[in-house]
């Protein structure tokens, strides 16, 4: 099962318990085990914390008895601005509507349009697309929710683009292990996943079988309404794998 999916439903599964009083802040979560997606997933929220300011909830994700995936999921209120100040978005980047759709790993109906070519950041292999889902309703965790899901899917790829001769993206699953680990995404600004925003991620290090990731998602006006990491796995197989029983 997509990590991005399970961390999408651990915050809508936080943001039940608090009958969203609060936004969705942060979500840290590890992969411990893969699921299928023939048998259902059971979650369970344990609140650690719940004031007037901030909330804070473990929720363990489970499937046929076995453990899957445990995230931290933290939420507060909005205060008014003591200060503020944020990095720019990156210049230069064509709009979506000069881009062509593609197939990305995003929520079923979401608008996945990435920027061609493959761009070196500070000496890190680096890939930008614009992400939208029309339509989009419900409270402000279903649109973090829909946001967290299309910022897992693009750090293992990007971290191979500078590796093609030697390692082909196509064998993940076959020859390649790889997948995601950790993840973890801060909200740092309201925002409407109706609209169109960047999502930009580096990939910063690639060694010991694993790759470590970065990004960053702005909106079309410039402010930074997410940042997020990732821990991914990236190796040799053991042994032969059939993607179609994993």
């Amino acid at each position: 099962v997509y990590s991005g999916q399970l961390l999408a439903q651990m915050m809508m599964a936080s943001d039940a318990a608090a009958e969203s009083r609060k936004r969705v802040r942060s979500v840290h979560a590890v992969f411990s085990r893969a699921g299928t997606y023939t048998q259902p997933i059971d979650l369970q929220v344990d609140s650690m914390h719940a004031g007037r300011t901030w909330a804070s909830d473990t929720v363990t994700a489970r499937q046929s008895g076995r453990l899957l995936s445990r995230g931290l999921v933290l939420l507060d209120v909005e205060d008014q601005d003591l200060m503020r100040h944020e990095p720019p978005m990156p210049a230069r980047v064509p709009g979506p509507e000069d881009l062509a759709p593609s197939a990305g790993l995003v929520f079923p109906g979401a608008q996945w349009r990435p920027v061609p070519g493959d761009a070196i950041a500070d000496g890190r292999p680096t890939a930008m697309a614009w992400h939208r889902c029309a339509g989009a309703g419900g409270s402000s965790a279903a649109h973090r929710a829909v946001l967290a899901w299309a910022t897992c899917g693009d750090v293992i790829a990007t971290g191979m683009r500078p590796h093609r001769s030697s390692v082909d993206i196509g064998q993940a699953h076959r020859t390649l292990s790889t997948g995601v680990i950790a993840h973890t995404i801060h909200f740092t600004d309201d925002l409407d996943v109706g609209d169109w925003h960047l999502v930009v991620v580096s990939a910063d290090k690639a060694g010991g079988g694993r790759i470590f990731g970065t990004g960053q998602v702005f909106d079309r006006g410039g402010r930074l309404v997410a940042a997020f990491a990732q821990d991914a796995m990236a190796k040799q197989a053991d042994r032969q794998l059939d993607p179609n029983t994993l």
